[in-house]
């Protein structure tokens, strides 16, 4: 074989391979499976369950069935998309190509600007849990040293991202499984409790005012509203992050077969580790006694003597943060570079180095976080009450453009203006919307109730006083947008 010949006959598996700039196939199935699922399980699960149970009662089981059911259905638009065209971006680059790229642009950048926010509030808050064990370390100092150890990880190869994604994910499955078999094992047992009230799933209808004990909605003392409805909208924001694996469509081995497999998976996962722990934690611990000053998955081992589960939680914790933050910038990046890519960002930011990552993306994205972070400490009001208020909503934004983007997919595919690549190539009308690969459940109604659902949980933000300047907030946040694209359309 001749030399010139042989760089084409080596494996592109792999990062360090060097072959031209171009994104890498190199994430695993194993990868993808931990990642979706890493993605749907972070501090919102270990602290946040807390705030929706005080909401709703035993009834925020059924809240979890109910956003889980619409979250499953989001990312199977996505997925359905992801499968047929897998490319870096995902939903930008799918609104882009399938809508407008007025859409690609306000997508593309909401979806930045949220993971930036996130990761912002992430890094903030780390150096909390670094204090548990290390008080004297300042909480700056914490934030800057595993914002650089997470850049440093990235900028290795997206392969190298699915390991630390893989080992960030198998710790937080690993406390969730302890949890619920530790909580069983009180239930069989009939071993004592803290409260003195025995360990029961009879608990979830005979403790403080039974199943719905604030019914589907109404005010409590103080004011407020509370109930089953009011607690989807905590519910759904404790999902973000399971989109995350359409961004990886386009650096996945063999997305036709693990797209699909990982997307199928997100029920069961909601099942397990939504209302599987919180259902056992809710059998153990009277729910009226959750008042969300220490985690409910502390307060399960506390209730049976087992002390030590406070450092373990915060161990946990800590690596949830790293994955979010790890997670976050690896789409950013790849959400620049789509950008760049379309024409909607700077062309800087859609060079990649020789092993396949969008450098530039990756140190933009990192910069950005830490001036954020810099304003949490310095503004910390301005931060959590204005910056997080867009953070909330861009969710809702983002998976409303996903599923107006999967309807305007097959509509493009019934033209018979499918990608070259795809299997739908040639193929027109419904012949074409036949032979998609993944298709979305009853694809003519399911965006239109997604979309009903979506528009009730922005509707019940405006009922909590917290949530209700995410959506004043949205608005403007839209505005901005809006302005932005047509701005930079003036300057071409």
């Amino acid at each position: 074989m001749s030399t010139n010949e042989a760089p084409s006959t080596k494996p592109r598996e792999t990062d360090d391979v060097p072959v031209p700039a171009t994104l890498r196939k190199s994430l695993k199935n194993r990868h993808i499976q931990l990642i979706a699922l890493g993605g749907a399980i972070g501090t919102g699960l270990f602290y946040g369950s807390s705030e929706s149970i005080a909401l709703a009662g035993p009834s925020i089981l059924l809240a979890y069935l109910i956003g889980g059911l619409a979250i499953f259905m989001i990312v199977r638009a996505l997925s359905e998309m992801s499968v047929e065209d897998p490319k870096a971006g995902a939903f930008s680059y799918y609104a882009t190509r399938y809508w407008s790229k007025r859409a690609g642009f306000i997508s593309g950048w909401n979806y930045w600007f949220n993971y930036i926010l996130v990761s912002m509030v992430e890094l903030a808050v780390v150096g909390s849990f670094v204090n548990y064990w290390f008080p004297a370390i300042p909480t700056w100092v914490s934030a800057a040293v595993f914002l650089v150890l997470i850049t440093a990880a990235n900028l290795l190869g997206v392969s190298k991202f699915g390991e630390f994604e893989f080992w960030f994910a198998i710790i937080k499955i690993v406390a969730v499984i302890a949890m619920i078999i530790g909580g069983l094992a009180v239930i069989v047992f009939a071993l004592p409790t803290a409260s003195g009230i025995k360990a029961s799933f009879a608990n979830w209808f005979t403790v403080g005012g039974g199943f719905f004990p604030n019914g589907l909605m109404g005010r409590a003392s103080d004011g407020s509203w509370t109930g089953l409805l009011m607690a989807l909208v905590v519910v759904m924001f404790s999902f973000g992050g399971t989109e995350l694996i359409g961004i990886t469509a386009g650096e996945t081995e063999d997305p036709r077969t693990t797209i699909p497999r990982a997307t199928n998976d997100i029920i069961w996962r909601i099942l397990v580790f939504y209302i599987g722990a919180l259902g056992v934690i809710m059998a153990v611990v009277p729910w009226n006694t959750i008042d969300g000053e220490s985690s409910p998955f502390v307060q399960i081992f506390d209730s049976v003597g087992i002390h030590a589960a406070a450092g373990i939680l915060n161990f946990v914790c800590l690596t949830a943060v790293m994955s979010v933050y790890n997670s976050g910038l690896y789409a950013n990046s790849r959400m620049l570079y789509s950008l760049a890519k379309q024409g909607n960002a700077p062309a800087y930011l859609g060079r990649l180095n020789s092993k396949g990552v969008p450098v530039s993306g990756v140190l933009t994205s990192a910069v950005i976080t830490a001036i954020a972070v810099v304003v949490v400490f310095v503004w910390p009001e301005f931060a959590f009450n204005y910056l997080m208020s867009i953070a909330t909503i861009a969710g809702i934004i983002n998976w409303t453009m996903i599923m107006f983007t999967e309807m305007k997919f097959r509509k493009v595919v019934a033209a018979g203006d499918s990608p070259e690549d795809s299997a739908l190539a040639g193929l027109s009308g419904q012949q074409a919307l036949d032979a998609i690969h993944f298709k979305l459940p009853f694809a003519k109604v399911t965006p239109w109730v997604v979309l009903a659902f979506l528009a009730l949980v922005v509707v019940l933000m405006c009922f909590s006083a917290s949530y209700r300047v995410a959506v004043i907030a949205g608005v403007i946040w839209l505005a901005i947008l809006f302005v932005a694209y047509q701005l930079t359309q003036a300057k071409k």
